[in-house]
């Protein structure tokens, strides 16, 4: 059985094709395009005219590459840039009209779940003990945990993610070590008096996370997190992009990342390690299976 989702995120829209058999996923084609619907949205509250006309098109786009690939069933999801937006709805609609797909709003507690159920069953080995599930997102984060392969215990929706932290805090390219601070304060700020369950086994997930494996490793303890930091900081974002195979526009928003796994990964006392799947793959498991 095969089937698509379409993830419409913060900073990106996101495509997934993948083959379902045996409660299993097995990939069988990506498509990725920045949208960066986030961008600004904190000062004008709503997403620009010409944003939803640019989202619509790469929805579109993606649906024919879905079809493309054989995809028998397409589902759609917006996540916290979208919920937030004053006329969210309004993208929604659009992309109804234009291609027919409809588009479900997540609220912060589905996108935790989902994301957790989509790193659980990506994992090679289930943990023994509780699993911590971390999605950084351009608008939020999630942090999850519970028994895999579907038993959320405990979850949260922090309003912090890389796209904004970015546009508060790091407005240097690099960013500089005051800033760095500013933003460190934002992250603990935004994590307030928040106590977890500690996991037997902590997995990030998300373009963050998956960026940072590139630099660091796929294990993000405290020591590889200083060195991504340390490339992170010491070059352009055009320059990082080019030495280590990442979209320049990921590169440029990176360090907001590192800076809210940092603070996670510190308040779970433990290493993060870089999981494999995340909401796409949640989305398709609960489409997927009988």
């Amino acid at each position: 059985m095969r089937g698509a989702c379409i993830d419409i995120g913060s900073n990106t829209t996101r495509l997934l094709v993948a083959d379902y058999a045996g409660r299993r996923l097995t990939e069988v084609h990506q498509q990725r395009s920045f949208t960066r619907i986030g961008h600004g949205l904190a000062a004008s509250g709503a997403i620009g005219e010409a944003k939803i006309a640019e989202v619509v098109a790469v929805v579109a786009d993606q649906i024919a590459a879905a079809r493309e690939h054989g995809a028998g069933t397409i589902r759609a999801v917006a996540t916290a840039a979208i919920r937030r937006a004053a006329n969210g709805p309004a993208l929604v609609e659009a992309i109804a009209g234009h291609t027919g797909l409809a588009v479900e709003i997540l609220s912060g507690e589905q996108e935790a779940r989902l994301a957790f159920l989509g790193a659980a069953a990506t994992l090679p080995v289930a943990p023994a003990g509780p699993l911590g599930v971390i999605d950084v997102g351009g608008g939020s984060t999630e942090l999850v945990v519970g028994q895999a392969p579907d038993q959320v215990q405990w979850w949260a929706s922090l309003d912090i993610g890389s796209g904004a932290l970015t546009e508060h805090c790091l407005a240097s390219d690099p960013p500089r070590v005051p800033e760095l601070a500013v933003a460190r304060h934002e992250v603990v700020s935004a994590l307030g008096g928040l106590e977890p369950p500690a996991p037997a086994l902590a997995v990030a997930v998300g373009g963050s996370a998956t960026s940072l494996c590139r630099l660091a490793g796929p294990e993000l303890d405290p020591d590889a997190l200083a060195r991504a930091l340390a490339i992170l900081t010491a070059a352009p974002a055009v320059a990082v992009a080019a030495a280590y195979a990442i979209d320049p526009q990921r590169a440029r928003l990176l360090p907001a990342g590192l800076l809210i796994l940092e603070a996670i990964a510190d308040r779970l006392g433990a290493a993060l390690t870089v999981g494999q799947g995340g909401i796409r793959e949640g989305v398709l498991l609960e489409a997927l299976t009988p």
